[in-house]
Order: C-alpha cells, then structure tokens, then sequence
C-alpha cells in the first residue's frame, strides 16, 4: 500500500531527482503512459505551478502519481489511492460475510438454549400439576402471539420483496428487464471511461458519465435491497455472482464521489450480467424453443466471460505489479485485451499483444486453462447450434395486393412439381398468387432447387400446421386458402386421413374461417370432416377423395371406354405440342390442350334456351359449353348439364366450358349481338362499349380470379328443393306404349332416389363357385379382378359400384358385376356392397385362366384390374406388378367361343345375387343373353342388335378370339410401369403419362392424374362438383351424412320426388355406322353432327373415340381407339367413330327392355366394339314399327344405353 501512495515527489519544476525518476502530471495522457523522461516532467511541472517551486527528493522516489489539474484539484500531490476503492468493496463484502455468520451463529445458539429451556418448562409443567400450568401459560402465550405477530409482518414484507423481483408479475418482469438494461448501460460506461486512465481526477458536477454511472448504481443499490430482503438464504445470497458484482461496482461509485477521483478497477465485472440474457428473453417470451434458449446461454456465458477476463487483463496490464512499483506496465487499450484473449482461447496466439506484469502472465496461465476447455467445448456448440439452426424458420410477410395460399401435408418433389405445374400453367393467365409452403423437415437439394427456380411466387417454411406458433408464421388468418396434399403411396391410408383430418382440425381451430381443400385416400374416413363444427363446403371447403374419383373413373370407363382420359384431361392444365405428321398422337395432343374453364354468359344469351346458346357458342365463339350454374326461384344454385331445350339462360349465368384457355372463355363474356353479330373470326371478338354489357361486367366477379363461392351444385340439392326438369325433346322410342310394370317390385332406389337398391343380402348367396360361372354363361357383364388379402388395406369398391348402380339407369340396363378375387378381402368390403342389386363374386385369383374362362372374361363388356397391396412394395418398380401379370395374362388368352347354340328354357340357371322375380333373370333376358354395352353417362344409345328371327338362340361368334380384343382398364400406381401393359407400343420410358398409347386409349388409369385437381378446385370450386356429377353416378352431401351414419345405403319408396331424381344428364357413345347420322360418318364434319344431334335430339357432342389407325389409308387389324376431345367444326368424320355425348334421361326407355336380343361379335370397326356401340335407327324404321311385342322381336331394335 505504502508503494501505490509513492513516496511523495512533489511536481516542482525544476526537473526530477537522481536515479531517473519524474513527477507525470500531464493530464491528457493515460496513466499507464508513464515515462521515465526528465522533459516529460519539466512540461507536467507547468500544469501545476503551486507547486513549481520546490520539488521531494526521497530516496526512494518510485511511487507512482495520478494526473491533477487545477479544475479538479483531488489531490495537491497527485498520489493514487486505488486501495481505497478496493478496501470498500472488500469492507462491504467481509464486514456482511461477518454479520451474517454472526447472526447465524447466535441464532443457533439461541435455538439450542430455547430447545433445553423449553424440555426443562415442559417437565416442571407435568410435575407442578394443571393448576399451576394455567396460571403460567397465560404469559407464554401472550408472548407467542407476538412472536407470531412480528414473524407475519416480516413474511409479508419479504413476500412484497419477493413479489417485487419475480418475473412472474408484470411488476417484477419490468423491474428485472430495467436492472439488466442498466446493468448493460453501465457496461458501456465502463467500456467509454476504459480509454481514460485507471485513475484520475473527476469532479462529479461536471462529469456527465459519473452522474449516470452513480444514478444506476443507486437503483442498483436499491435491488440488492430488495432482493437481500426477498432471499430465503441470506449467505448463499451474499455469495451470489450477482451479489459479488455489486459489492466490487457499486461502493467505489461512492467513494469516487467522495474522493473526487476515479478509479476503473472492478467495474467490468459488469459483463457477468450478460449470463443473465436468455433468461430475460425468456421473460419477454422471446425465446420459445429449446435450441434458441441453449444457443443463447452459450454465447451469453461465453461472451460475458470473454470480455470479464479481458478486463482484468485491460486493469493488471495498464497498472503494473505492486511489488514492482508499478513501474512494469504497459500501455494496452480495452479492446487489444479482447483481441488477446481471442487469440489465447483460441491457441493461436500471434505474439503480437502479450502480458507483461507478472499478475497479468498468472492470471493468463490459469484462463489458458479454463479459457481453452470452454473455447474448445462452447464454439463447436453454438456453430453446431447455428449450423442446425432451421434454414427457413422465418415468418410469411404479406405483399400488399397479393394473395397467398398455404400448401402443407404430404410435400415431396413429386407432389410440389405436379402442383405447380398446374397451378403456375400459363393457360390460367396471370395467376396472382403467392404459394406458401410449409413442413415440417427442410427440403432436400432437388426439392431447393425447385424452389428457387420458382423464388418469385413460392415460398418454404419448416414447421408444422398443428403448431399454432407456424400457422401464425405463414399467416393463416389471411392466406385465400389452405391446401393440404396426401401421400397417394403410403402404406396404411387410414392413417394419412387421420393426419390430414388433425391437420384440418388444427386449421379450423386457428382460423374457422379459413377456405380447406384436402385430399382424403378412403371415402369413408370423409365422414369425418363432418365432425368439425367449422367445415362448411359451402364456404368453399372440400375433400377430394381419391379413391373415388379414381375408382369413378374406372366405372365411367367400364359403361363409355376412354372417359376417363377425357376428363382428366380436362381439369388438367396441358401446353399445346403441335405435331405436323398425320399420326393418331395430332389429333389427341390436339384435344388434350382443352381444359375446363367457366365463365359468366353474356347479356345477349338472356332468354335464350340453352341448345340455342350451346350451339351459337360451338359454331360462332368455338367453345363448347356443357353445362350452366342455374338460380331457381328461391336463389339457389345448382349446376345442370346439358338441361335440354326447356330452360331459359338467366341474367348472370355462368357457365362451363371446354377450352384451350382462358382467354378464348372470355368471348362468351364479351358477346354482343349488336356488335359481334356479323363477325366470322373469333379472336375479334372482344369487349365493347355497349351499355348493358358494361354494367354486367361492373356486378359480374372474375372468372378466374381465385374466390369463394358458394357450391350448390344441382346433384347437391335435396330432392324437395330441386324442380323437376320436364323433357320437350323427340322422343328416340315411340312413347305411345303402355308402360310395362312386369318388373316394378324389383325398380327399387335408395333414400335419396339416385341410386339402385335391394335389400341386404349374405355374402354366401352371391358366391359362385367355378362350375356355377361357367354354366351361367356370363356376358356384357363388368368382371372386377382385384388383388388383396386379409391384411391389405381396403380400397373401397362401393366408389366403383356405385357409378354403375345409378338410377338413371333402367333396371334392365344394369351390367351384372362379377368380383374375382380373395374371398377373404371381399368379406371385408361386402357390408358395403350388400345393397346393390347384381353382383357375384367368383372366389379365385385374377392369374388364374381357369377363374377368368369362367366367368366368360372374352364376353365381357370391361375387364377392370385392381391391386389392395399396391403400397405395401418399396419398390416403386414393383408395385403395378400383380395388376401388369394379370393385364398381361388376360391379353395372351385365346378363346374358342364355339359354345354352341343355348336353347331359351325357363329352368336356366340363376346365379346368386340375381333374383328370378325379374324378367331379365330368365336365361335368355338375364344372364345368357349379350345384351347391348352400355357405354356412356346420360345417352341414350341405340343400336341394332341382331337379325329377325334369331331370339330365341344365343348366337356368339365362332370365330377364334385373343385376349387383346378384351377391353381393360388396369389401376397403375407408379406412372412409369405403364411401358410395361403394351409390348407393342413405341413409347419411352421417360414419356409423360398422358402422353402414352395406354392412357390415351382409356386403359391405363393412374391416380397421379387427380393431382391437378387441387389446383382446379382452388380456382373454381364448381370444377369437382361437375366432375363429381359425372364419375360417381350421383353423389349428394346428404347421402355423404347418410352413409357416415350408417355406413350403408338406406332403401326408400319410390315417391315423386325422389323418382325425379332419375331425371339427370348422363354420358354415351354414339356410333355412325347406322342411324340418322351416317351419312354424316362417312367424310362429314364434326360440326354439323354436332349441330344436328343438338337439334334433333338435345345430345350434346364433346369427343370422339376414334380407331387408333384411321387416318392411314391402308385398313389396319388394330382394335385401339384414342380420345378426341372437342374438335373443331370442320374435323373430318369416319364411319367407325364414337361420339362421346351428353344426353337427359329418357322415361320411356324401359318400354324396349323386352325387346333385347343378343348381338353377333362381328368384324365391324373393332370386333368386341360392334356388339358394344349402338346407332339410331332412322325414322321409317320407327314410324313402321309394329305395336306388338311379338312382331317388335322380329324388328331392327334400340338398345338405349346410359350410365
């Protein structure tokens, strides 16, 4: 101590004493900047001339001063005194470790006397009796009370103290924020004084930092009161880290003030509060996580001890040793001391900076030690940490202008490229929407970059949607629609609609009013959705269940092959690839650019029937419109296809339409008569100034413009609330017959009307064993091949009967439905099976050719291959493998159908499922007959079916058949594996699915195509209610709730209203070989068959289903026919062409059910396709045709066929 007060050495001018030493008075030097100099003390001694007269000698002159300057005049010496400021916070700290301990230390010894006193009181209580005991117990207790009356005040002040810093209340999260910001903000005051001396004089009026530095050490003098007061534990308090950074900051505070001087000692220690940061950011909920929390008590711990240590070495290094006179110092900025503790940590150690004091050498061989284990253990964890840190953890920020929607579920690169695809397409025009993604695991390389090549309107987020805090991040509450994506391929489905139904409830928790479109795997895990008190579908919310569709499809294919590539081609978004050879791949890639759009009429179609203004847009604008949205009088909307010739277009009409793309839609909008009348080309017609057109596009929305909208399509409508439809169209069969009741017990439909019914039946009274098949002599029936087990999940086979069991079906007109496959998976699908009326199953496997002869599979009118074990592979390669063996099999069959000649006899066989109380159960009018295919929705098809006179026998073709010739639809999961189902096809591997030969020809069907559905349905919700309409015969929200009832068709009576129900549009194929229109087949246009079965018979054309060979001029043996879908006017006919047409139901065609009789398999356009595809008879052969039933048999005959 005697050294750090010098020996005296008085600031005299006249220059220093012998043996070097000088008095350093200059004041705007660092103290640590001492020098030896004679001159430097001539030019300190003229700073203070009080003293300039004389100077100390001593011999021993070695003590160091501090700078004095006459505005602060500390001390007229100049001598340091920075044991008084480290004595006050050693006084502090030991004087309260005394007190304390003393304390304890009386207490125990106070509770140790008071625990004898109070055994010897109680023992003389127990001798001296009752009596005496209450006369002495009297004081005690007074004395108790007031013990326990000073105990509760003290409790209650320390809980006021312990309320006070806790984070629990608002008032303690506010006061342990304020003392950490204060703590920071004297850190920084420290970090500004570091470039001045260790010690100085300062006057405390005039320095602005003193002022501030003393204020915060009063408040936190004041807090270590309160927490001092507020501890359970006063001396593991008093030896706190906090505790000892206020002993050694806040008593040198007051000492400076007293003393007039500075010292910058201790008060780095103020960086130990730094340890402290996670936790107030916990305070402020700013740190949520795990990882967040550790990441930032790494760095706090690591930086607070980094600049800690830097500190001492910043007071040591500038101060010198004691035992040297502090004569070895050395002058060394704050932050050089940071860079040598970096460079020591580190073990790099440059040499460049280095201690020099011997307490600073001590100090850093101890930090090496302690420093390099936590440099080695910390740094890898925060890089670790940051490393792992999620890439795209940040929050949605909306643009102003712009919509967004959110994408979750099932994200792959597959699933993403297919959506954006589609969604992004350019035929959609500008689509103003941004696309969020989000996850919750972090794309993979292939999957960025896809993303990044899309930057502009797709973003990516990790987390996940049943997480409120991500739901928050995307900004669900504002996005224009969630979509969540299913994994098509995974093992169990019942679980993947598990979890997208808890993400859909997790949605509809955070925002109920948020639009949903989900896909569901099963049909009957939609009943779920229901459940959710915020599902609304006609907010816009949808499921779409791919397993109906698909399996919808696939029934539309079995009654009109090729319609399903025609529909999904149709809500799927294709770019136009001209091709100028005259190959089959023109035509077809020339229909696959239609998509479906819809579109507000124009003023100028109000009042106009809807043939009329069908056929004005096909011939004048070139678009095909198939269907409208209808407003009936009590405002609600139903979408009607192809109503017929009775309904009148209303005021703001919308409709659907097939187009290439969107603009083209447009023309229908624009339409005036007064100005677009006389104009040939279309492209000229655009929006005109005309008045009434104006204000219709001021009260019409866009088109395309994502909105939602209310869905009530016409199939969705109760029966009661949908006006019956009343025909006005010619009538194809003579409707002056009495209507034949033969077989009006068995005409039954469910609740709802749509569908046939019959009452449940055990699944042993269909089972038909080999013998039993092979004597039925099935034909013009739908053999179903599925593969599945016990164990296999279910695939829902109600979505494939259903189509087929429609009640705008006659009852005759149904195709008997054979099952082949393992008895025990369809035990499992029959309770939802039971109710439908002619269904067999053969038990067996579809790659037994013993099973398929049988069930007479070359007679068949559609042979449908299906897999339940198609997720169960890894192998994506291998998962079609069971439906390709079975595809393939079938195909190298050969057929010898010289069965002979089958008298008509009333003891038939009737097979099980079939009831004899029908007339067509008879072998000749039920199973043994061929009776016309029925292939198509809504059209009634007639064709000619055999020569007079040949009823009574069963006539089949002798001649030898291939299993080429048998038409097959086979499931496909992995899009690629359909190279494999024709061995002779050209196309590649590589090739897209729809622009394969299988696709294109309506016999390979993969559910991939359904992804573009989302997108579709995003756009315009009415889209999947038209498709819907179409592929599964009639499906109604209300018998949705009814089967999620009772998982069941419900059998009703057949009333007027539900009778009415029959009474919608459906899908055939129109052949030109016969009929009033082969004149039309043979050269003629596409247009003016279009035009003529509009008019003539309300059927609206939308395709062709055309041999695949036709346009060669050589006659070719191949049977394959493609899709076209709308040509234009002037597309050329043939004679063996399939016109794809909608039709409304016709009540008179089940006068003709008696009339059938088998058709010869001739050789005409495709062999099994003569017996298969009917014509319209002329109208002489009607106006001829005689009334009885017996000379009616002996007649050319109309098969009606409808879906």
């Amino acid at each position: 101590m005697a050294n750090g007060g010098g020996g005296g050495g008085s600031s005299g001018g006249g220059g220093g004493g012998g043996g070097g030493n000088s008095l350093r008075m200059s004041s705007n030097i660092h103290a640590n900047h001492l020098s030896l100099d004679a001159s430097s003390s001539s030019s300190s001694s003229s700073s203070s001339s009080s003293s300039s007269s004389s100077s100390v000698h001593e011999p021993k002159m070695d003590a160091l001063i501090i700078p004095v300057t006459m505005e602060v005049p500390c001390d007229s010496r100049g001598q340091r005194m920075w044991w008084a400021f480290l004595a006050s916070s050693m006084v502090t700290f030991f004087g309260g470790l005394f007190i304390i301990l003393l304390w304890r230390t009386l207490k125990y010894l106070w509770t140790v006397c008071c625990h004898c006193g109070g055994k010897t009181k109680e023992a003389q209580k127990i001798n001296n009796g009752s009596s005496q005991a209450d006369g002495t117990l009297k004081p005690v207790d007074e004395k108790e009370e007031a013990v326990a009356a000073e105990v509760g005040w003290m409790t209650s002040v320390k809980d006021w103290a312990g309320v006070m810093i806790s984070a629990q209340t608002l008032t303690g999260r506010v006061l342990v924020v304020l003392v950490f910001a204060l703590s920071i903000g004297a850190l920084v005051i420290y970090f500004i004084d570091s470039s001045n001396p260790i010690e100085s004089c300062q006057n405390f009026y005039k320095d602005f930092t003193l002022q501030i530095d003393m204020a915060f050490n009063v408040f936190f003098l004041l807090y270590f009161g309160l927490r001092f007061i507020a501890a359970n534990d006063k001396l593991w308090f008093w030896l706190e880290v906090n505790s000892v950074v206020d002993f050694f900051t806040v008593p040198p505070v007051f000492v400076s003030v007293y003393l007039n001087r500075s010292w910058l000692g201790l008060r780095f220690l103020r960086a130990l509060r730094l340890i402290q940061f996670s936790e107030i950011l916990q305070f402020l909920n700013i740190l949520k996580t795990s990882n967040s929390i550790k990441l930032v008590n790494l760095l706090s711990i690591f930086i607070s001890t980094w600049l800690t240590a830097a500190g001492f070495i910043h007071l040591v290094e500038n101060s010198g040793d004691p035992w040297e006179n502090f004569q070895n110092n050395q002058a060394l900025t704050y932050w050089e001391c940071v860079y040598l503790l970096m460079v020591t940590m580190s073990t790099v150690g440059y040499g460049d900076v280095y201690a020099k004091t011997t307490l600073g050498r001590l100090f850093m061989v101890f930090f090496i030690l302690g420093g390099l284990a936590m440099f080695a253990s910390y740094v890898p964890e925060i890089i670790e940490l940051i490393g792992n840190r999620k890439k795209y953890g940040g929050s949605y920020s909306a643009v102003s202008g712009r919509k967004h929607i959110v994408v979750c579920g099932h994200i792959t690169l597959e699933s993403v490229s297919n959506f954006l695809k589609d969604f992004l397409h350019k035929d959609r025009d500008d689509v103003n929407v941004e696309i969020v993604f989000l996850h919750n695991i972090s794309p993979n390389l292939e999957l960025e970059a896809l993303f990044k090549r899309h930057f502009t309107q797709v973003e990516f987020y990790q987390g996940s949607v049943l997480n409120p805090h991500d739901l928050a991040r995307v900004k669900i509450e504002s996005a224009d629609a969630c979509l969540i994506l299913a994994n098509k391929y995974c093992a169990d489905p019942d679980a993947e609609d598990a979890s997208n139904i808890m993400r859909v409830i997790s949605i509809k928790n955070y925002h109920p009013k948020i639009r949903i479109i989900t896909q569901m795997l099963q049909y009957h895990n939609k009943a779920h959705l229901l459940n959710i008190p915020s599902w609304n579908w006609k907010e816009g919310d949808d499921a779409i269940c791919l397993a109906e569709l698909k399996l919808g499809f696939i029934a539309q294919s079995c009654l009109a092959q090729g319609l399903s590539t025609m529909l999904a081609n149709l809500f799927s978004m294709r770019s136009f690839i001209k091709i100028e050879e005259d190959t089959w791949q023109k035509y077809y890639l020339e229909g696959v650019s239609n998509e479906m759009y819809t579109e507000y009429l124009s003023s100028a179609f109000v009042g106009l029937s809807f043939p009329t203004v069908c056929e004005l847009c096909f011939v004048k604008l070139k678009l095909l419109m198939i269907a409208i949205e209808y407003k009936s009088a009590n405002r609600e909307s139903r979408i009607l296809i192809n109503p017929g010739n009775h309904l009148k277009i209303q005021e703001g009409t919308l409709g659907f339409f097939i187009a290439s793309d969107a603009k083209e839609v447009k023309r229908a909008f624009f339409y005036c008569k007064a100005c677009h009348d006389d104009i040939t080309d279309p492209k000229r017609i655009k929006k005109c100034g005309c008045k009434r057109l104006i204000y219709f596009e001021d009260e019409q929305p866009s088109t395309l413009s994502p909105k939602k909208k209310q869905r009530n399509g016409g199939m969705r409508n109760s029966p009661s609330s949908s006006p019956k439809l009343m025909r006005h169209d010619p009538l194809l069969i003579p409707g002056n017959e009495q209507i034949d009741n033969m077989d009006s017990n068995v005409k039954k439909y469910d609740s709802t009307g749509m569908f046939h019914w019959c009452a449940p039946k055990a699944i042993e009274k269909v089972i038909l064993t080999r013998s039993e098949a092979a004597m039925t002599v099935l034909s013009g029936h739908v053999v179903v091949c599925i593969f599945g087990d016990v164990s296999s999940a279910l695939i829902g086979l109600r979505n494939l009967v259903m189509p087929l069991r429609a009640s705008n079906f006659h009852y005759h007109e149904l195709k008997h439905i054979v099952f082949v496959g393992s008895i025990e998976y369809l035990k499992r699908e029959w309770e939802t099976l039971h109710n439908f009326p002619k269904v067999s199953i053969l038990p067996g496997t579809p790659l037994s050719r013993a099973d398929l002869r049988a069930v007479n599979i070359n007679l068949c009118d559609m042979c449908v291959i299906l897999s339940a074990n198609q997720n169960n592979i890894d192998d994506t390669s291998l998962q079609d493998k069971e439906c390709i063996l079975a595809s393939l099999n079938i195909k190298s069959m050969q057929f010898d159908d010289s069965i002979g000649v089958l008298q008509a006899n009333s003891q038939g066989f009737t097979p099980p499922g079939m009831d004899r109380s029908s007339p067509d159960n008879s072998p000749v009018h039920g199973m043994l007959r061929q009776p016309s295919i029925t292939t198509g929705v809504n059209i009634p098809i007639i064709t000619e079916l055999a020569k007079p006179g040949k009823l009574p026998l069963v006539s089949v073709n002798q001649e030898k058949n291939s299993g080429t010739h048998i038409l097959m639809i086979t499931e496909l999961v992995n899009d690629t594996n359909v190279q494999f189902l024709d061995q002779d096809d050209d196309d590649d591997p590589d090739t897209e699915l729809y622009l394969t030969q299988p696709f294109a020809c309506g016999t390979a069907f993969a559910v991939s195509v359904l992804d573009s559905l989302m997108s579709a349905t995003y756009f315009n919700d009415n889209i999947l209610t038209l498709i819907r309409t179409l592929v599964t015969g009639g499906a109604t929200p209300e018998l949705e709730a009814l089967i999620a009832e009772e998982n069941a068709l419900r059998g009703g009576y057949s009333t007027p209203q539900t009778l009415a129900n029959r009474d919608r549009c459906r899908v055939a194929q129109l052949a030109l070989l016969d009929g009033p229109f082969a004149d039309l087949g043979d050269g003629g246009c596409y247009g003016d068959l279009f035009c003529k079965a509009l008019k003539t018979y309300n059927m609206l054309c939308f395709g062709i289903y055309r041999l695949r060979d036709a346009h060669l001029s050589t006659p070719s043996q191949c049977t394959k026919r493609y899709v076209i879908t709308n040509p234009p006017y002037e597309f050329e006919l043939v004679p063996t062409d399939l016109i794809f047409c909608l039709m409304q139901f016709d009540h008179n065609a089940g006068q003709s059910r008696a009339s059938l009789s088998h058709s010869s398999h001739s050789s005409q356009s495709s062999s099994k396709k003569s017996s298969s595809v009917h014509s319209i008879p002329s109208t002489a052969n009607r106006t001829n045709r005689p009334k009885s039933r017996e000379s009616r048999d002996k007649q050319k005959y109309v098969q009606e066929e409808r879906l």
